[in-house]
């Protein structure tokens, strides 16, 4: 889902560091807030496990790539703020020591796989697992909230870019940056998504929640009042 330099018009990628910009500075003020001292190690560890994981890309039709991103277990562990300050770490690494997905596309990146991917899959998971107390229950509460999240990430950066011929044309009628409509981008990044990566995501989510439950890790044993955004 890293979309590259080139791809967005000038209105989308700066609408995109905007809308990220205050969501970075509320979130660094309440993971210094509300985050126990002894996890906070686990904001490193969780940029670098979703760094790992990000790598892993495979181009897609339409002009970026699919691939599990994790975001939904960090979130689970360490909160929705936490996890949008570590992916966000991860994302721009990447962007810049790597060229995986561009410099001008990072707040665009990060609104997609930073913050709407972990806070709807944190939030899915907490309203699941009221009725899935069990660590089974747990594990596949886990396994929907990391395929929905990453499913709507994939959805809202299709939509980034089928949008950019409806916005930026030239003189000529042709695209100025991603040449690709809705009717291709949706379809492209979806299918994969929907039937690969999102399964993908969603078992590896699911499976990791289910033997920290069962093995009663401290890693995953934090009463959610001190993990949620308040």
């Amino acid at each position: 889902m890293h979309i590259p330099d080139g791809y967005l018009g000038p209105p989308t990628y700066i609408a995109g560091y905007a809308v990220c910009a205050p969501l970075w500075a509320v979130a660094a003020r309440k993971v210094r807030r509300t985050l126990d001292a002894r996890r906070v190690p686990l904001l490193a560890i969780s940029a670098a496990f979703s760094f790992l994981v990000m790598m892993f890309n495979i181009p897609v039709p339409g002009g970026t790539t699919g691939h599990a991103v994790g975001a939904v277990l960090v979130a689970i562990a360490v909160g929705p703020w936490g996890a949008m300050l570590s992916l966000s770490i991860a994302l721009v690494i990447q962007a810049l020591l790597f060229g995986d997905g561009g410099i001008t596309a990072i707040g665009v990146n990060c609104f997609n796989m930073a913050f709407l991917m972990p806070f709807t899959g944190h939030y899915l998971y907490r309203a699941l697992v009221r009725f899935l107390p069990a660590p089974r229950g747990m594990g596949i509460a886990a396994g929907i909230a990391g395929y929905v999240g990453l499913n709507l990430a994939a959805f809202s950066t299709a939509v980034l870019l089928g949008i950019q011929p409806l916005l930026h044309t030239g003189a000529d009628g042709r695209a100025l940056y991603a040449p690709y409509p809705l009717s291709v981008t949706i379809p492209a990044l979806m299918v994969e998504h929907l039937l690969l990566f999102g399964v993908a995501e969603g078992f590896i989510t699911g499976l990791a929640v289910y033997y920290l439950q069962k093995s009663r890790s401290a890693w995953i044993l934090v009463p959610a009042g001190e993990r949620d955004a308040k």
